[in-house]
């Protein structure tokens, strides 16, 4: 297939997994719960926002924002991953914007573009303002308000914990890259493609530099498949140290245990909190891992990008975001709500981005943002609860709860 070819295939994807059930095992199609607002401010981004607040929800409830990978819909992923699922069944909000063909052919959010990866800059600055519509509308508490994306949406869920981190108290990163390793589309791909390792203060430095914040940081949840041959598995080991810098960390696990059969490993704080924690699934490709939650509940369905593993990426994030001690019983849905068109969670099957887009990086996109001084570092760390940390090596054993 030509490149012109391809980049009209993904062009149209979006399309496609909008309006038809493509792909191997399609299901029947269901009506999306997401409801599109027009008007949420600023857009430098030209990003489409898409919500859903279930019928019953507490006084001012959390909110997620889900960001998808490339060549899907925020409906499509929602529907794969199951997020509004959980929504319903916890009684939390959903934010999910959704990126355009006409920003990036292949609707992968542009997290490695200084005009969208800066704070009040481009793309990054439209989810900001989608994030205090919500809060103004809706009541969200801003105490909860958390970030999750996969791959591409990955990567753009590093930008805005590192841009804005005083808007989130957590985030959880698959398959995706960490913050400032890409200044253009050729360095996302090598970036891809092969993870060079580097060191953790230049990491941090990245996340410190990218506003004026001085803490506390947002925990961080990061997922992996260890067979991934589109985003190198090596990512995952440097958003970890990214972030284990940023909290002052050290990088040997403090706990490592299974879940499901996977490996996790965790790091947590002074007061015994788990701010820091890894999943690699072991010969899983490129995607988001599905499987049931806690009460065997099936959360989401498979598709492009969107693979059976007997884990449920979705559930235990809202675990990690302290999201399911409650369950809620969701109202009907109110008749004036205006829903977006059915739509299924597979697509066709998606070509080697990688090879799509290469040839497209003799764009030039201009000189890379000069960083911000970096601020002065606290010059100690409170001491141990020793107490605390005994409870959650406890916990992460599975003998206390």
């Amino acid at each position: 297939m030509s490149l012109a070819n391809n980049v009209e295939f993904l062009r149209r994807l979006p399309k496609l997994n909008g309006v038809a059930g493509l792909g191997r095992g399609a299901r029947h199609k269901v009506r999306s719960p997401l409801v599109e607002t027009g008007a949420f401010g600023t857009n430098p981004g030209a990003l489409r926002m898409f919500s859903f607040v279930p019928g019953s929800v507490p006084h001012r409830p959390a909110l997620v924002v889900v960001l998808h990978g490339c060549g899907q819909t925020a409906a499509g992923y929602d529907l794969g991953a199951g997020w509004s699922t959980l929504a319903k069944r916890y009684g939390f909000a959903l934010l999910m914007p959704e990126q355009q063909p006409t920003n990036n052919p292949a609707t992968c959010f542009n997290w490695f573009n200084p005009e969208d990866a800066a704070r009040d800059c481009g793309e990054a600055f439209s989810i900001r303002n989608m994030i205090a519509r919500m809060v103004a509308i809706h009541g969200i508490d801003r105490r909860r308000v958390y970030i999750t994306g996969l791959s591409a949406g990955g990567a753009m869920t590093s930008v805005m914990l590192a841009t804005y981190p005083e808007m989130f108290a957590g985030g959880a990163v698959i398959a995706g890259l960490p913050f400032g390793v890409a200044g253009n589309m050729r360095e996302a791909l090598r970036g891809m493609m092969a993870s060079a390792p580097r060191p953790a203060a230049e990491l941090g430095d990245a996340v410190r530099n990218a506003s004026r914040h001085k803490g506390p940081w947002p925990k961080i949840s990061v997922w992996h498949g260890s067979a991934d041959r589109t985003v190198n598995p090596g990512n995952a080991d440097e958003i970890v140290k990214q972030w284990l810098d940023v909290h002052h960390l050290p990088l040997a696990p403090m706990s490592e245990g299974t879940v499901d059969g996977y490996p996790r490993q965790i790091w947590w704080n002074a007061d015994g909190e788990t701010v820091v924690e890894s999943y690699t699934i072991t010969n899983m490709a490129h995607g988001a891992p599905l499987g049931t939650a806690d009460n065997g509940q099936r959360i989401g369905a498979e598709g492009a990008f969107l693979i059976e593993a007997g884990i449920s990426s979705s559930y235990h994030i809202a675990n990690f975001f302290g999201l399911t001690q409650r369950v809620q019983q969701p109202k009907a849905a109110s008749p004036s709500a205006k829903l977006i068109p059915e739509v299924s969670p597979l697509s066709a099957p998606v070509p080697n981005l990688a090879k799509v887009l290469w040839p497209l990086t003799t764009l030039d996109y201009g000189p890379k943002p000069k960083a911000e001084a970096e601020p002065t570092r606290p010059e100690g760390r409170r001491p141990i609860d020793v107490g605390a940390v005994i409870t959650r090596a406890l916990t992460a054993a599975g003998l206390m709860k």
